[in-house]
This record gives structure tokens, C-alpha cells and sequence, in this order.
């Protein structure tokens, strides 16, 4: 296909992702789930699951092959504006009054989904048929493990956001635990990618290079004051592609280290001066994720085939993933907050936002049927703990409020955080 054809091609896949993800979005909506579900559930049902499984000709001419890398490139970019967009929200001081429970948290929702996850593909994948050839038993468990260790930080942020939860300690304590969470799961993947590619250098990478992140973006804090005095002498017309310069170009190191981009645009948004003319051009920017997220999401969809799950094994194993998540993150998480002295309903809360995987599930396992360390099946299989773990997670939180307001007492509220005066 000559890019003269492409580009028509292209272009009418992405009116229809967008229809169908604002019908889903809007459907999802009513039954209390936010609109990142509505995405990857759209993403599910313009796939083989769906539409390819009752129209597979439509399917086929929507999303012929050489649109799918297109697909991905440009759902890249919505990604990368989104997450900047979460980290420029984030508020560090709210974390100041949690950063011990937060770390405690982070690290048993880390350990424990690593160490259950590749205890399950140990002990049955190889009998399920759905690990990849050539791929050794000790790096498809490891990756499994990592998944399944992931938590959806952009829809924890979101849902946190949407629902006026960002004072609340249970909400800054969850973002605190699944920002740190979601960085280190990034670096134990860059390991198993070593131990597969059978070099440390992977690794290696990674950590060095997460390190000069960390010093350049030290700098840029202490001279946010000198960079707003520089970007008033830019012209108007140039401030939006200045900005977007500056967050393509960290997006593009942090993939080259192999913490992925989104890892970059968040810590760019954290750090992100503000002045008046550059809070205007964040803004400006934010509908460019809002149009082209979905893309990723349909491009997520189109690897997904839930008739693979069809066997008795593989849907066994499907089970097993869901509720070795569950317990693995939810149950740990919990557990990790409780025995940091939090109450329970702020314990239960952070639980249930830990335990969504969502987006940042879906980047992983995109990277691992890209390396050749994940099959289509087992994709297909941990793409339902994907949307399962993210789905259950609003009506948990719903039912935890009722809970708390039928016992006489009241959900926790914003203002829970100490400010950092005091």
C-alpha cells in the first residue's frame, strides 16, 4: 500500500475509532465507570473479538495491516500528552504526609502480584500451550509476574481527579505508592528484556539512565524561575511547539532507556514551570490525548482475540491470572496499609486503586508481544485482567461509600492530608 493510499485509509480508521469509543464512553458512563473504560472496552470491540468474530471483512478493511503501525505511532502521541498532562496535575506536596505508608504500600504491591504471577506460569503454563516458543520458563514467568505487578497509574489519577479525591490521604497515598510502583515495574520489565535478550546491558540502561533523568530534571526545578523568564521572550506562535519539542524529545530518551515513554512526559509534567502564558499552552495541548488516546487503546484491541481463550486450559489460566492479581495487589496493598497503621476504610480504598491495571498493563503487554515473549493467547488472557481489575475498581469504590454511609459514618473526605505547613 503506497502512502498516497494509506493516508485515506488511515484516516476513516481513526473517525471510526473515535465514533464507537464516544458511544462506548458514553454508555459505560452510565452504569459509574470512567471513560478510560469506555476506551479499552472500544478497543476490545473494534478487534477480532468482536467485530473481526461477526464481520471480519469490515474488520480486515478498516484495519488492514499497514494502518496498525500508524495506529500505534500516533496513539503514542496521545499517550505521551496524557501522561504529561497527569504529571502537571500532580500535586508533590500532598505526598508529604504519606511518603512512608506510600513506599511500604508500593513495594508489597510490587513483590507479592511478582512473586504469585510467576509462581502460576511456573507451576501450569507450560501445560496450557500458551507460552511462546524459544521463550525460556523463566522469563515468560517473570514477565507475567511484572504484568501482573503494574497498576494503571494515568486511570488511578483519573478516577482520583473525576471524583474529588485528590486531598483525600487514601487518594494522595495511592498515587504516591502507584507512581513509584509503576517506575519500578518499568525497570524490573527492562530486566526481564536483559534476561531474554540473555545481557545485562538492558537493565543497566535503564537504571543509569533513570538516573540522569532524575539529575536534568533536578536542574530543571531549581531554574523553573530562569526557564518561565526565557519562554516570556518566545513568540506566541512558537511557545506550543517549543513545548511539544521539549516533551517529544524526553519521551524519546526515556524509550531509549527502556523506561518508556510516558514515564518521561509524567516526570516532564511534574517538573513543568508555571506561568501564565505556559499554563495556557498546557492547556491548549490537552486535546491532542483526548483525540488520540483511543488510538492505542484500538490498537491494544486489534492483538486481543478472546476465542483463544476457548480451551480449558487457557481459560483456567485466565482465571487463575485474574485472581492471583486480585489478591496479589488488592490483598497486598491492604495488608501493607493496615500494618503502616492506616485505618481500614483508607486501607480498602488505596486497595481497590492499586489494584486497577488498565492502561499501563496494556503498554507492557504491547512491549512483550512486540519481543516475541508473549503469544497471542496469553495477550488475549492478561488483556481480561487488564479490563477486569479496571473495571471492578469504581463499583468497589461506590460500595465502599455506601458501606461506610449505611454504618452511620462518612466516607473519607478531602483535607485528610496534613499540608505541609503543618
Amino acid at each position: 500500500m503506497t502512502p498516497a493510499e494509506l493516508s485515506p485509509r488511515f484516516f476513516l480508521a481513526v473517525v471510526v475509532v473515535l465514533a464507537v469509543c464516544r458511544l462506548v464512553v458514553m454508555l459505560v458512563r452510565r452504569l459509574g465507570q470512567p471513560p478510560v473504560v469506555g476506551e479499552m472496552l472500544a478497543g476490545v470491540v473494534l478487534g477480532p473479538s468482536v467485530l473481526g468474530a461477526l464481520l471480519p471483512d469490515v474488520e480486515a478493511g478498516l484495519f488492514p495491516q499497514e494502518v496498525r503501525p500508524v495506529l500505534y505511532v500516533v496513539g503514542q502521541i496521545g499517550l505521551v500528552v496524557f501522561m504529561f498532562h497527569v504529571g502537571w496535575e500532580f500535586r508533590v506536596d500532598r505526598l508529604r504526609g504519606v511518603a512512608r505508608p506510600a513506599g511500604l504500600v508500593s513495594l508489597a504491591g510490587m513483590l507479592v502480584p511478582v512473586a504469585l504471577g510467576a509462581a502460576l506460569i511456573a507451576a501450569v503454563g507450560p501445560r496450557t500451550g500458551t507460552l511462546a516458543p524459544g521463550v525460556s520458563l523463566l522469563v515468560s514467568a517473570l514477565f507475567v509476574g511484572v504484568a501482573l505487578a503494574v497498576t494503571a497509574f494515568p486511570m488511578l489519577a483519573r478516577i482520583i481527579a473525576e471524583r474529588g479525591l485528590t486531598g483525600t490521604r487514601f487518594g494522595s497515598l495511592a498515587l504516591g505508592a502507584g507512581a513509584v510502583d509503576d517506575a519500578a515495574a518499568w525497570i524490573l520489565l527492562a530486566g526481564v528484556f536483559s534476561i531474554s535478550g540473555g545481557s545485562a546491558d538492558l537493565v543497566t540502561l535503564a537504571v543509569a539512565g533513570a538516573l540522569g533523568l532524575v539529575a536534568v530534571l533536578a536542574v530543571v526545578t531549581r531554574l523553573r524561575g530562569r526557564t518561565v523568564r526565557l519562554t516570556d521572550r518566545v513568540a506566541p506562535e512558537s511557545l506550543l511547539p517549543v513545548l511539544l519539542g521539549a516533551l517529544f524529545l524526553v519521551a524519546w530518551y526515556t524509550d531509549e532507556i527502556g523506561l518508556y515513554a510516558v514515564f518521561g512526559a509524567f516526570s516532564l509534567g511534574l517538573v513543568f514551570p508555571r506561568s501564565q502564558r505556559l499554563d495556557h499552552a498546557v492547556e491548549t495541548l490537552r486535546p491532542v490525548g483526548t483525540v488520540f488516546l483511543p488510538l492505542f487503546f484500538t490498537y491494544s484491541g486489534l492483538n486481543t482475540d478472546f476465542a483463544l481463550l476457548g480451551s480449558g486450559p487457557v481459560l483456567l489460566l485466565t482465571l487463575g491470572c485474574v485472581l492471583v492479581a486480585v489478591v496479589g495487589k488488592f490483598g497486598a496493598c491492604w495488608l501493607a496499609a493496615r500494618l503502616t497503621g492506616e485505618p481500614s476504610a483508607v486501607a480498602l480504598r488505596v486497595g481497590a486503586l492499586m489494584n486497577a491495571r488498565g492502561l499501563m498493563q496494556l503498554i507492557a503487554l504491547n512491549l512483550g508481544l512486540a519481543a516475541g515473549i508473549v503469544t497471542q493467547a496469553l495477550f488475549s488472557a492478561l488483556v481480561v485482567v487488564a479490563v477486569v481489575t479496571t473495571v471492578m475498581t469504581a463499583p468497589l469504590l461506590a460500595w465502599l461509600d455506601r458501606r461506610e454511609r449505611a454504618r452511620g459514618s462518612r466516607p473519607p473526605r478531602p483535607a485528610a492530608v496534613p499540608s505541609p505547613a503543618g
